[in-house]
């Protein structure tokens, strides 16, 4: 074991990485991508879909945020691109995501591949509304963009 700036680590390990960093760091896009969408489909089978948006909501759970700011922020750190508020209403927010990633991911896939990303907006937004949500995508092929709806009924909180 090394020690590290007060933590230890294995000899063998690369990078010690931590969510609370702002230091830039640079990913493979190929290596992310093959993770996503090759490898977790294949592990995860038809059940694809409604595993990675509850793994979303577990990560938004872990991960708690207080404003839609830093939502998108998050979103930003992540890398899973450039999160906007669209609109807002009494009843859903929408939300339009933009990154080199959706590009190659909206053009290839008949699957909808978003949902990480769709559970954690879910969790999120309900943390901060105190009310049971849910997020629907809708990838616009054209725009090489997904549109995110999160919708809540003020009856039911939590």
């Amino acid at each position: 074991m090394v020690e590290r700036g007060g933590s230890y680590m294995n000899e063998s390990t690369a990078v010690e990485l931590t969510l609370q960093s702002d230091e830039p760091r640079n990913i493979s896009l190929f290596g992310y991508e093959l993770i996503r969408e090759f490898v977790l489909p294949e592990i995860l089978g038809k059940d694809t879909p409604e595993i990675l948006y509850w793994a979303g909501k577990r990560l938004a759970r872990k991960h708690p945020l207080n404003t839609l700011e830093d939502i998108i922020e998050f979103f930003t750190k992540a890398s899973w691109g450039q999160l906007q508020l669209t609109k807002e209403r009494k009843d859903q927010i929408e939300f339009e995501l933009v990154s080199p990633l959706i590009v190659s991911r909206v053009k290839t896939k008949a699957e909808h591949y978003f949902q990480i990303e769709a559970g954690f907006l879910a969790e999120q937004i309900q943390l901060q509304k105190q009310v049971i949500t849910e997020t629907f995508e809708h990838p616009v092929k054209k725009a090489n963009k997904v549109h995110f709806t999160v919708k809540w009924d003020h009856k039911d909180s939590i």
